[in-house]
């Protein structure tokens, strides 16, 4: 649980030019979140906390007054949102957690307005060297038992890939795609924590082993293994999406298939705490960060800026280096309101 204790923030980034307001009290219109409580939620993985709290930060200086961030998987966190258990989740994975969405209730229980952060990919990516050396740019080749045992680690034939954190909803897709591509027999999909496993990949790679694993942006794996310099994305035989979206055509534009849709992340909410407030429905709405400023404050937390005062160090940062477009989600809030 990371505890928001920000509300001294507001001093911080009044002092460094960003147009808060000082002296007096603030103007009702100006704090329409007085009175009301807001329990953020989160997964676990910790690279998660930059972008809530920049959501957290901006609810407060609304008036709202914002819990401790509390830790929940995916799907119990969409389920939380639509109880009221929790207020909003601000890294909602759109389409790839569309099942976890319509379980818990949709659109009639879910706010779910707007892009926080677009454009992020996922996939099967290898080391560069195996890659060119073997012409291995497509996964189905590791039906080819050679193929898959260059990427053995602990010696039963099988290529190892370090694969998704159960609960992610990224792990039903590897699972649903490691049968429809034939590839149970050579591929053993590793789980666990994500952060220990790619730890490990990332060594291997250092010591001059091939590596298969599974990333997505924005994420700091790929501004360690640089996609196009130390790695490649793999392609797939074709399309295929468990549950919903089996239908899917999952090629980019450009024709390219990973396997995986490209997807949005968005901010969802309870849906009646965001229909009793605009302010926050709308900066829910329109709040959008670049995936360039997530990769990389998640990278300057791989580096070991990742304590919460740091990672809080950050947002302040972030907020002080761009007032207009932080002032401009606060005005379009607060107009919301009235």
């Amino acid at each position: 649980m990371i505890r928001e204790k920000s509300r001294t923030a507001v001093a911080t980034l009044a002092a460094a030019g960003l147009g808060l307001a000082t002296g007096g009290t603030a103007l009702a219109q100006d704090m329409p979140g007085e009175g009301v409580t807001v329990t953020p939620l989160k997964s676990s993985i910790a690279e998660e906390t930059f972008q809530t709290l920049l959501v957290t930060k901006a609810l407060e200086e609304l008036g709202y007054e914002v819990e401790d961030i509390s830790e929940l998987e995916y799907a119990a966190a969409h389920v939380a949102i639509a109880n009221g258990d929790g207020t909003f989740l601000a890294d909602h994975w759109d389409p790839l957690h569309t099942d976890f969405f319509e379980a818990a209730g949709g659109d009639e229980e879910i706010y779910r307005q707007g892009v926080y952060s677009p454009g992020a990919l996922q996939g099967y990516l290898i080391d560069k060297t195996t890659a060119e050396a073997f012409g291995i740019t497509n996964l189905g080749q590791l039906q080819d038992p050679e193929i898959a045992a260059l990427f053995d680690n602990n010696g039963d034939g099988k290529a190892d890939l370090t694969g998704c954190t159960p609960g992610w909803g990224c792990e039903q897709v590897i699972e649903h795609q490691l049968d429809a591509f034939d590839l149970r027999d050579t591929v053993t999909h590793n789980q666990g924590s994500y952060s220990a496993i790619i730890a490990d990949t990332i060594t291997r790679y250092e010591n001059g082993e091939p590596i298969l694993y599974y990333t997505w942006t924005p994420y700091w794996v790929s501004g360690v293994l640089v996609p196009a310099e130390d790695v490649v994305w793999l392609q797939v035989p074709f399309s295929s999406l468990p549950g919903e979206r089996s239908e899917i055509d999952t090629a980019l534009p450009d024709g390219t298939n990973y396997g995986f849709q490209a997807n949005n992340q968005r901010i969802i909410a309870n849906r009646d705490f965001a229909e009793a407030n605009p302010a926050a429905a709308k900066l829910f709405e329109v709040m959008e960060l670049s995936a360039n400023d997530i990769s990389a404050q998640n990278l300057l937390m791989r580096d070991g800026q990742d304590s919460e005062a740091e990672i809080e160090r950050h947002a302040d940062a972030w907020i002080a280096a761009h007032p207009d477009q932080w002032n401009a989600w606060l005005e379009e809030a607060r107009a919301a309101a009235q």
